[in-house]
């Protein structure tokens, strides 16, 4: 398949941090509609993937394409930077703004719709994720679970001036971290939620097995900065591959060291 039908595609791609080889010469290419999950160790470069397709980092070699478009430059470098939005671990959501506010944080900076169109977009979004209800609130009263889920609601419209055929591409880095099961379960509906009303693509970053097996359709494990699986949700669940056995079972023995696990 050609890369200009992928979303993301990096070919060849090594992260050096200081005399550490992160990722070396890894291969990844994914298409509209695909819903992936990063798995492996602590400190294994998961989070490096997504800092790098979120434009906070560049690769060290190899070629990186998001929208069909070498990425060369920082997202603050960039004039038009691809339609990529990132829900971190930690909501991020600003105090002293009401959800409404954080929410609608990014258009009213824009300046490039009107207010009553922005206060349309921030309505819809929260109406998406469960939270009209509470868009007067600030964000010390509500709960963690709700706090993630208006962090939900604004990756829904960032970079919404970009009216055109770009797919977005939704990175999510331990969306459920910290959260008890019932949490859990709203978040994780809400990945495939969000990822289908966005009509993009999306990528998970979790060591949730229920978080994995629910939002992602395929798997890849990354260890020593290299992909050492790649395959579906329902494989995943029954390979014997020694990396995913291992980091399924949670078993000390294996290709991955403790002191990594």
């Amino acid at each position: 398949m050609p890369k200009s039908t992928h979303v993301m595609w990096m070919k060849d791609l090594s992260v050096e941090l200081g005399s550490k080889k992160v990722l070396n010469k890894v291969n990844l290419a994914m298409c509209a509609g695909e819903r992936l999950a990063i798995v492996g160790p602590s400190g294994s470069g998961k989070s490096t993937i997504l800092r790098l397709l979120a434009g906070l980092l560049l690769p060290s070699n190899g070629n990186l394409q998001i929208s069909g478009i070498e990425q060369k430059y920082l997202r603050l470098d960039q004039n038009d930077p691809p339609d990529v939005r990132l829900v971190f671990q930690n909501p991020a959501l600003l105090a002293s703004l009401t959800v409404r506010e954080n929410v609608g944080f990014l258009l009213e900076k824009q300046k490039i719709f009107s207010e009553q169109i922005i206060q349309k977009k921030i309505i819809h979004c929260l109406q998406e994720v469960g939270l009209y209800d509470v868009a007067e609130k600030f964000p010390n009263q509500l709960s963690g679970g709700m706090q993630k889920r208006v962090s939900f609601a604004r990756a829904l419209i960032s970079d919404s001036k970009k009216e055109s055929d770009s797919i977005p591409l939704l990175l999510y880095d331990e969306p459920t971290a910290g959260l008890d099961p019932i949490a859990c379960t709203r978040i994780e509906d809400l990945i495939i939620k969000t990822t289908d009303v966005a009509q993009g693509c999306s990528i998970v970053v979790s060591h949730v097995s229920s978080t994995i097996e629910r939002t992602a359709n395929r798997v890849i494990l990354l260890y020593d900065g290299k992909f050492q699986w790649d395959g579906s949700i329902d494989q995943f669940k029954q390979s014997e591959n020694a990396y995913v056995k291992q980091f399924r079972t949670g078993n000390l023995q294996g290709p991955m060291q403790p002191e990594d696990l």
